[in-house]
């Protein structure tokens, strides 16, 4: 199992525009493509406004693939997003997921 984590900054009064724009329309999407396992919303405060780290399990790079295409070490940031933001990563981080405790 591959992470895909991307962080970004949001102006404080668009953080939760930003929550329900990936509830309602990036999670939904990705929820149906092969290989998509789950998502996480973090948040905290910060000076310059709110941080979020987006983390999201799939399957394989492959079933990454699906949803950044070719370039997929770039980030995906609809123009709506950018505008709900101070400043964001342009490029993600992959982890294989190591070993993962189970309760």
């Amino acid at each position: 199992m591959i992470e895909r984590h991307w962080k970004g900054i949001a102006k404080v009064e668009e953080s939760d525009n930003y929550i329900k724009h990936l509830l309602t329309e990036t999670f939904p999407k990705i929820s149906e493509m092969d290989g998509f396992i789950d998502a996480k919303i973090l948040k905290k405060r910060v000076d310059k406004g709110v941080e979020f780290l987006v983390v999201t399990v799939w399957s394989s790079i492959e079933s990454i693939r699906q949803f950044a295409g070719e370039q997929m070490d770039l980030a995906v940031v609809p123009t709506v997003v950018q505008k709900m933001m101070i400043e964001f990563d342009d490029k993600v981080s992959h982890f294989e997921i190591a070993w993962k405790m189970k309760n």
